[in-house]
């Protein structure tokens, strides 16, 4: 009986403790319930909130990842520029050497025009018909000359015989005059 008259008492004095006290737990529940409640409201803000800034940050993300991808293109054709101005310059240094071998080469053209081979043959043909002119006068004037020559060397034996026929006659009349005066 003793266990029975102590759950009598336990349950008697949970009955003057509810009474007591219940008013109190009936409040807290209502407090409790009403800052559950509240903070539902809150937890549902905040959701909504983070969806935002989610929302947010993921549109940044895209626009990030573009402004990243533009970024990188204007980093390349930047390279670009600058590979091209490079080329551009090792070309106009080409350009100029080649325009100073074409000028070298035209200069080069120029002199050989100068020895145009059906010109140079054609002079060389006539240059050969006038000397194979001057070399038949040449060749006849040397005839002419040595016939000259040997007339002249036969007149001068002519010559010098006569004046020894002269120098004798001279001698001989001389002589006979000399004979007559005498």
């Amino acid at each position: 009986m003793l266990t029975a008259n102590k759950l009598e008492k336990i349950i008697e004095l949970e009955e003057n403790l509810r009474g007591e006290y219940q008013e109190k737990l009936d409040e807290k529940e209502t407090e409790n319930s009403r800052i559950k409640q509240e903070m539902d409201e809150l937890r549902e803000t905040l959701q909504g909130t983070i969806n935002t800034q989610l929302d947010t940050i993921a549109e940044l993300s895209k626009k990030a990842g573009s402004t990243q991808k533009l970024e990188q293109q204007n980093r390349e054709l930047f390279n670009r520029s600058e590979n091209m101005k490079e080329e551009v310059t090792a070309q106009k240094k080409r350009l100029k050497a080649l325009q100073n071998d074409l000028a070298k080469e035209r200069e080069e053209v120029k002199s050989l025009k100068q020895f145009d081979p059906a010109k140079m043959k054609k002079n060389l043909d006539a240059s050969k018909k006038k000397l194979a002119e001057k070399t038949s006068a040449n060749e006849t004037l040397q005839k002419s000359v040595h016939k000259l020559k040997a007339e002249n060397t036969e007149l001068q034996h002519k010559i010098k015989a006569l004046e020894n026929k002269v120098a004798e006659l001279d001698t001989a009349g001389e002589a006979d005059e000399e004979a007559e005066a005498a």
